[in-house]
């Protein structure tokens, strides 16, 4: 009876709200735009936990984060033993304490949600990652060696969550990326503001710490290929090169100079540092007015980065209403508050260009709500006649990204889905091939960070399988 009064007056407590930058302020500069918590709001926010004897938290977390367990020791004060805990099941939780979409997901299942609000689970697992991070040193005790080899083809999420469990269950493990810097969409698709760099390589740094090598400059079809490397001693590979050829709308004026791709845009800008131009010689040209076309967090990212480059009206163009739009309910407050002007129910048509082959404008038409599609929204409906034109000198498509052909058109015998993604069983993540493995967004296509580390991580388990079955 004394737990269900207890209970009772948990869901009477209000959630605490994260500190944030003033928006004035943060839309024209790339600092963390969320603050974190202070020790005395986690401990406060920690306390509201249930600590229910059936945790469904822990059923909605893809990496199956202990977080009854981290949050009972943030209540408790120990800071130090919750980031402990968190790097049990996490390899990355400073990341997932910022990226992840908790909302949708461990957040959902919080029993204090049903008749009040649940426990911000993300925000108490970014504050005890980075008080790990600023604390001691924690050494890694190094398990007993196998004796097998692993290779990992791509730094992003899956690939770094999938070597983090392999280095765990003591196998030697080399992560090949292509670019010049590891971390994936971690480095070259989320920006400073929402996810410091120095926070995903802190992480990364910790991975090498724990034995994992990583080779960066490695264009694996180019440079060699999965079957070299199964020839050439290891013993088996996990690819994970993610989703990174972007999609475009396939409408007049894609190819004039101003209208970029999410990928491209955000890549200059982020992991080549094109807005501390000119201190890296990388620039990207926004002008005075910028439409990004899409509505998810991916399309958010390049409108709020678009702002902080100096435009003075940033629009996000989508054929829906509010209440479709992909991103998170967070992402899109914090574009609100910024500036960001969304132009809902409308979807562009055409782009013009003047005599040099630069945008000047774009051409849109208006839409409405018809009856719900195949995926339960409601269809949007082209109105008639409807069509305006906005001044424009830079646009940006964000409607999503596929699979990259380069490794799997180098790798024969790769079973792919009729998209291009790696075929991989459901249980394991192995491939077609024997002793190769898929996951994250190569396998389901573009996805959420999380996603794809809980893929890492099924996938570490079914190699770590396997290699044992192989001794």
């Amino acid at each position: 009876m004394a737990e269900k009064v207890e209970g009772a007056k948990k869901v009477k407590i209000p959630r605490h709200e994260m500190p944030c930058q003033d928006p004035q302020v943060r839309a024209h500069n790339f600092e963390e735009v969320a603050l974190g918590y202070t020790q005395e709001m986690a401990v406060e926010e920690a306390k509201r936990c249930l600590q229910c004897k059936k945790p469904l938290c822990v059923t909605g977390c893809p990496v199956e984060v202990l977080i009854p367990d981290f949050v009972k020791q943030i209540a408790q004060g120990d800071f130090q033993e919750a980031g402990k805990v968190l790097k049990i099941k996490n390899s990355l939780p400073a990341v997932c304490g910022r990226v992840c979409p908790q909302e949708a997901q461990c957040e959902s299942k919080c029993i204090l949600g049903i008749k009040g609000e649940s426990v911000a689970i993300g925000r108490l697992e970014r504050f005890a990652a980075d008080f790990g991070m600023k604390s001691e040193e924690v050494e890694f005790e190094k398990p007993v060696q196998s004796g097998k080899r692993v290779a990992i083809i791509g730094a992003g999420p899956a690939g770094l969550a999938c070597a983090g469990d392999l280095a765990k269950a003591g196998h030697a493990v080399t992560v090949l990326e292509a670019l010049h810097v590891a971390g994936g969409v971690l480095m070259y698709g989320i920006p400073q503001f929402r996810l410091p760099k120095e926070i995903v390589q802190t992480e990364i740094a910790n991975l090498k710490k724990m034995g994992v090598e990583i080779l960066t400059n490695q264009v694996v079809g180019k440079v060699t290929s999965v079957d070299e490397l199964m020839e050439n001693g290891y013993d088996a590979v996990f690819i994970g090169t993610g989703a990174g050829l972007p999609y475009f709308m396939d409408i007049p004026g894609e190819n004039l100079n101003g209208v970029y791709s999410a990928n491209e845009f955000l890549t200059r800008t982020n992991l080549m540092k094109g807005y501390k131009f000119p201190d890296y010689a990388t620039p990207v040209k926004v002008g005075k007015n910028v439409a990004v076309l899409g509505a998810g967090n991916v399309a958010m990212d390049s409108a709020r980065t678009a702002l902080r480059l100096g435009a003075e009206n940033v629009y996000i163009i989508y054929r829906r209403s509010r209440d479709e739009m992909p991103a998170r309910k967070e992402e899109l407050e914090h574009a609100e508050e910024e500036g960001i002007q969304f132009r809902l129910l409308t979807n562009p048509v055409s782009i013009q260009g003047d005599e040099r082959g630069w945008i000047k404008s774009l051409t849109c038409l208006r839409y409405e709500l018809g009856e719900p599609d195949a995926s339960g929204r409601r269809a949007p409906v082209a109105i008639q006649g409807s069509e305006f034109e906005i001044p424009m000198d830079t646009v940006v498509v964000a409607i999503g990204q596929g699979p990259n052909p380069l490794v799997t058109t180098s790798t024969p015998g790769l079973e792919l889905n009729r998209r291009g993604n790696i075929v991989a069983d459901d249980e394991t993540l192995m491939t077609s091939k024997p002793g190769v493995f898929a996951g994250g967004d190569i396998v389901t296509g573009a996805a959420t960070v999380i996603l794809a580390m809980g893929a890492g991580k099924k996938a570490a388990a079914g190699i770590d399988q396997y290699l044992k079955s192989q001794s």
